[in-house]
C-alpha cells in the first residue's frame, strides 16, 4: 500500500475494475420480489453533472451496493432522456452559428443532425456518473428514443387514445415563444416582475361616461370581448347588461357579472380576453363569449382583430404604441407601478403567452384514481412522509395534460390525417395516398413516464422485465414529483398492473454556501468534478471579489460522503468542510489499514478471537455501528448513516481500539491478528456502500482476500459480548480522558511520564493501558498521602505523585485563574437570563442558546 491514500490513482483504476468485472450488470433471473432494482432518473442527453446528480447518484449507489451485500441480484437501470426542447435548442444554436436554420434544412436533415449531436456529446454525463463510482448497469444503457423504447411510447399513446383518454381540442395553453411550442403547467415557473398597471377608460355606449379597467397588458385589449364586474359590487350594479365601446377598435363590449372578479383589484372592473388569459378563458366559457386572438405564436401582433398599423409588432412594441394612442385620445386615466408574478418558461426562459391552440390533450382523472389509492393505502410510501400530502393534493385536483409539442426532436405523434378528413391513430402508418402525419411530438415527460418498465423491454415480456420490475426505490428531487413521479405511478399501474416502486425518497436540495440556488450564471454553481479532481472554486467562495482559489483534489469518496452527510434536511447549504471531513475519513481508514496490514502477516485470516477486554469492546461497538448505519439507511437517513460510520472509524476504531491493541499487534500474536483483521474486514464492508473506492482499494491488500469487495456478500455477524470486559474498557476510556484533561489543565508537557498511584477498582485487566495512554508510571508502593494531585476516575482516583517536571503550585494557580474566568462568565450569563427584558425580546433560539451556554460553563466549572 502507498504511504498516503491517492484518490487520483486509486479511483479511476478501481472504477474500471468494477466495470470489467460486470459488477453492475446482473444476469436476469428470478422475480422482482427476490431481486432489487432502482431506475435512475434519466439525465438529459444534453446534461453535465451537477450537485443534484452527484447527491442522487451517491444515494442510489449506496442503496444498490448494500443490496448486493445482502445477496440480492441488484440492477441499477441506467439511461438518458432525449430531452426534446433542450436538445433541439442546442442543435438550432449550431445551425444559427452556421447561418442556417431547421426550417431551411428541413425536418429529416435536422433530426439527422440531432442524432449526430447526440453521438458526439450524449455520453458525457454517463462518463461523469462513472467517475462518481456509480455501479449502474453501463452495459445495458437505454435511451428514450431507442427503437424499442420508441415503439413502447407509440403503443401507449394508441392504447390511451383508444380508451378515450387522449383527444384533440382547441384550448388555452402555455405558449413558449422561445421554443415555439406549448408546454405544460409544470414546466412554467412564476417570477416576480415590476410592471405598470394602466387604467383605461372604456366609454359607455349610453354616453353616460366610461367604465375604467386596470390592466398590465394593454396590447391584449384588442382581443377583449366583454367587461366583467362582481355581481355584489354596488358600484357597478346599474351597469350590468349595458354596453361599452372598446377604445381603438370601436367593438361593442357587454358588461357582465361574474363571481371570479375581485372588487379590490384595480377598479373592480375586469376586461375579458378569453384568447389570452386562462381565467378569462374560463369566464368566457361560462358566458358563451367568442375567443379572439391578437398575438401569434411568434409573439407578434397578428389576426383579424388587429388594426393594420399594429400588425407584426412585438407584444412590447404594440403595448407602447397602444398606450401612446390611448394617452393621446384622453382614454388613459392613470398609470401606477405594479409588482406581480408572471409565468415564464423553465425551458427557454421566455415569458409565457397564454394562447388558444389546437393541441393534443390527455384526460388524467381515470388514471389518477388508482394512483391516489396506492399512496393512501401505503403501498407507495414517500420519505419524508409530508411529500405524500403534496402528491395527493395535486392528484386530487389534476387537470388535463397538454401532451403535444411543436418540435421536431422527439416521439412524433402516431396520428395521420387524410385529405378527406379521416384520422388514423396507430403504431404503423396507413396504406394508400393522401395521408399526412401530424408534425407534433410528444411531451418529453410522456415517454419518461414509462421509464421503469419500458427501459426493461416492455411491452415485450423480457427476462429483465420479469426480474427487475417493479423496482424497489425511486430517489428524486421534489420539483419533479408531479412532472415525473405521479405520471410513472399512473402509467405503471395502467400498463403493467403494478406500482413502479414501493418507496419514493425525496432527497435534499444542495444550495450554494450562501443559501442561494446553485447556478453557473450566478457564480454559485459547483462542479462536482472540480471537487473530485481539483478545480476552480466559484465566485461565491470569494470575499469582496478576491480570487476564490482552487478546490483540493478531494476524490469521489470524499464528495459522496460529504454530500450524504450534508443531506440532513430539504434545503441545505453546501459545506466544503463536510467534503474535507470525508477526505479525512478516507485517509484515516487507509492509514489504519496500513498499520494493521503491516503487522498481521500474509498468512493471517480474519476471525473474531477476542482474548482481551478491548477485543470484546470493539466487537460490540462494531455491532452497534452496523445497527446504526443500516438502521439509518433503512429509514433513508443518509446523513445519520454517514456520521455514524465516521464516529465509529474515528472515535472508536482508530482513537481507542488500535491504540489499545498496538502492543499485542506488535508482538505478532496470531489471535490478535485474526481479530484485528476481522474488525478491519467488517469495517470495510460497513463503509463500502458509502465510500466504495478507498474500501475496495484497501480490501485488495487484505490477506486471503478473494475477489472484489463490491461483490462480497454478508452483513450480519452475531456476537455474544462479554459485558464485564466491555464495562472495564468503558471505565478505562473515561479514566484516560480524565487524566488527559487534567494534564492539559495542569500544563504538563505531553511527553512527560508522571509517577502515579491507582486508587480505584475495576482496572484489573486494563491498568497497563491506563498508564500507557495516560503517560503515567505506576508506583504500587506509594500511598495517597504523598499525592500532588488526585484525579477522579470511575471507581476511585489516580493520584499523581510529586516529581520532576510537574509544578503543583503552578498548576494550582492556573486552575484558580481558570476558575475565576469561568465564574465571571457564569455570572454574566446568569445575569442576562435573569433580565426579563432579554427573555421577552430575544428570539427563542437565542434564549435557548444562552441557557445551553450557561449549563456548559457550569459543567466545565464542576469538572475543574
Amino acid at each position: 500500500m502507498q504511504p498516503r491514500y491517492d484518490p487520483a490513482e486509486v479511483e479511476p483504476r478501481v472504477a474500471q475494475v468494477w466495470i470489467d468485472a460486470g459488477i453492475g450488470h446482473p444476469q436476469p433471473g428470478g422475480s422482482a420480489a427476490e431481486n432489487y432494482s432502482i431506475a435512475i432518473p434519466p439525465p438529459n442527453v444534453t446534461g453535465v453533472l451537477h450537485m443534484g446528480h452527484a447527491l442522487n447518484n451517491a444515494i442510489q449507489d449506496t442503496l444498490i451496493r448494500r443490496a448486493r451485500q445482502r445477496g440480492l441480484t441488484a440492477k441499477w437501470i441506467l439511461g438518458t432522456d432525449h430531452a426534446g426542447i433542450a436538445t433541439q435548442t442546442q442543435v438550432e444554436k449550431e445551425l444559427l452559428n452556421l447561418g442556417s436554420s431547421r426550417e431551411e434544412i428541413g425536418r429529416e436533415q435536422f433530426v439527422a443532425r440531432v442524432w449526430a449531436w447526440r453521438e458526439r456529446y450524449g455520453g458525457r454525463i454517463v462518463e461523469q456518473i462513472k467517475r462518481l463510482g456509480s455501479t449502474a448497469d453501463f452495459a445495458d444503457e437505454r435511451f428514450t428514443l431507442d427503437p424499442a423504447y420508441a415503439q413502447a411510447v407509440l403503443e401507449v399513446f394508441v392504447a390511451l387514445y383508444q380508451k378515450g383518454y387522449i383527444y384533440r381540442d382547441r384550448y388555452m395553453v402555455n405558449w413558449d415563444p422561445g421554443s415555439l411550442s406549448a408546454i405544460s403547467d409544470l414546466e412554467v415557473e412564476e417570477r416576480e416582475v415590476n410592471d405598470t398597471l394602466y387604467y383605461i377608460d372604456y366609454p359607455l355606449e349610453s354616453g353616460s361616461g366610461a367604465i375604467t379597467v386596470a390592466t398590465v397588458r394593454p396590447e391584449t385589449m384588442l382581443a377583449d370581448v366583454a367587461i366583467a364586474v362582481h355581481p355584489d359590487d354596488q358600484r357597478y350594479q346599474r351597469l350590468i347588461g349595458e354596453t361599452a365601446t372598446l377604445p381603438i377598435s370601436g367593438r361593442r363590449l357587454k358588461i357582465i357579472a361574474d363571481a371570479y372578479v375581485k372588487p379590490d383589484f384595480g377598479t373592480g372592473a375586469l376586461k375579458i380576453t378569453p384568447g389570452h388569459d386562462p381565467n378569462d378563458f374560463e369566464i368566457g366559457a361560462r358566458h358563451g363569449l367568442p375567443q379572439l386572438s391578437v398575438i401569434g405564436e411568434d409573439g407578434r401582433m397578428a389576426g383579424d382583430a388587429v388594426p393594420e398599423r399594429f400588425l407584426g409588432l412585438s407584444a412590447a412594441d404594440a403595448q407602447a404604441a397602444i398606450v401612446a394612442e390611448l394617452d393621446a385620445g384622453g382614454l388613459l386615466a392613470r398609470r401606477e407601478p405594479y409588482t406581480h408574478t408572471v409565468p415564464f418558461s423553465q425551458r427557454s426562459g421566455s415569458r409565457i403567452e397564454p394562447l388558444i391552440s389546437l393541441q393534443w390533450f390527455m384526460r388524467m382523472d381515470e388514471l389518477a384514481r388508482p394512483a391516489i389509492e396506492v399512496v393512501r393505502s401505503g403501498r407507495v410510501r414517500f420519505h419524508p412522509e409530508r411529500w405524500a400530502k403534496v402528491y395527493l393534493d395535486w392528484m386530487e385536483n389534476i387537470r388535463p395534460w397538454c401532451i403535444s409539442r411543436q418540435l421536431w426532436w422527439g416521439h412524433q405523434l402516431p396520428v395521420y390525417y387524410h385529405d378527406d378528413g379521416r384520422v388514423h391513430v396507430a403504431t404503423t402508418p396507413p396504406d394508400g395516398p393522401g395521408w399526412t402525419r401530424d408534425a407534433d411530438v410528444l411531451d418529453t415527460w410522456f415517454s419518461s413516464a414509462l421509464w421503469p418498465f419500458a427501459a426493461l423491454g416492455w411491452p415485450q415480456s423480457t427476462p429483465e422485465l420479469d426480474a427487475f420490475y417493479p423496482t424497489a426505490v425511486l430517489s428524486t428531487a421534489r420539483d419533479i414529483i408531479f412532472l415525473w413521479v405521479a405520471r410513472m405511478i399512473m402509467m405503471g399501474i395502467e400498463f403493467t398492473g403494478e406500482i413502479p416502486f414501493s418507496d419514493v425518497y425525496v432527497h435534499s436540495i444542495i444550495q450554494a454556501p450562501d443559501r442561494r440556488r446553485m447556478s453557473k450564471s450566478l457564480g454559485t454553481g459547483i462542479d462536482p468534478l472540480d471537487l473530485i479532481d481539483g478545480g476552480p472554486r466559484p465566485p461565491v467562495f470569494a470575499a469582496d471579489g478576491a480570487d476564490p482559489g482552487q478546490f483540493p483534489a478531494y476524490g469521489a469518496d470524499a464528495v459522496r460522503w460529504g454530500l450524504l452527510a450534508m443531506s440532513s434536511g430539504q434545503d441545505v447549504p453546501f459545506s466544503e468542510d463536510k467534503v474535507a471531513q470525508g477526505h479525512g475519513l478516507a485517509n484515516k481508514l487507509w492509514n489504519a489499514s496500513r498499520l494493521i496490514l503491516g503487522r498481521v502477516g500474509r498468512d493471517a485470516r480474519a476471525d473474531a478471537r477476542p482474548r482481551a477486554p478491548e477485543d470484546h469492546w470493539i466487537l460490540t461497538r462494531l455491532e452497534r455501528a452496523r445497527a446504526e448505519v443500516h438502521g439509518a439507511l433503512d429509514g433513508f437517513d443518509f446523513s445519520r448513516a454517514s456520521l455514524s460510520l465516521y464516529d465509529f472509524v474515528y472515535g472508536e476504531l482508530c482513537d481507542w481500539y488500535l491504540e489499545l491493541v498496538k502492543p499485542r499487534l506488535y508482538e505478532g500474536d496470531r489471535d490478535t491478528a485474526a481479530t484485528v483483521l476481522h474488525v478491519l474486514t467488517q469495517t470495510l464492508m460497513l463503509a463500502h456502500p458509502l465510500i466504495p473506492f478507498v474500501t475496495e482499494g484497501i480490501y485488495a491488500h487484505l490477506p486471503g482476500a478473494d475477489g472484489l469487495l463490491a461483490a462480497r456478500v454478508g452483513l450480519a455477524h452475531a456476537y455474544s459480548a462479554d459485558s464485564a470486559a466491555v464495562d472495564e474498557v468503558e471505565r478505562l476510556i473515561v479514566a484516560v480522558q480524565a487524566v488527559r484533561a487534567w494534564r492539559d489543565a495542569a500544563g504538563v508537557r505531553p511527553a512527560l511520564v508522571l509517577e502515579a498511584h491507582l486508587q480505584a477498582d475495576g482496572y484489573e485487566a486494563t491498568t497497563d493501558h491506563l498508564m500507557r495512554l495516560g503517560r503515567l508510571r505506576l508506583d504500587p508502593d506509594s500511598g495517597t498521602g504523598q499525592a500532588a494531585a488526585a484525579i477522579p476516575v470511575p471507581g476511585g482516583t489516580v493520584n499523581v505523585l510529586p516529581g520532576a517536571g510537574f509544578d503543583a503550585d503552578a498548576a494550582a494557580r492556573r486552575r484558580e485563574e481558570k476558575r475565576r474566568g469561568l465564574e465571571a462568565e457564569i455570572a454574566r450569563a446568569a445575569s442576562k437570563l435573569a433580565n426579563p427584558g432579554f427573555i421577552a425580546k430575544a428570539p427563542p433560539a437565542v434564549v435557548a442558546a444562552e441557557r445551553a451556554k450557561l449549563a456548559a460553563l457550569r459543567a466545565e466549572l464542576e469538572a475543574l
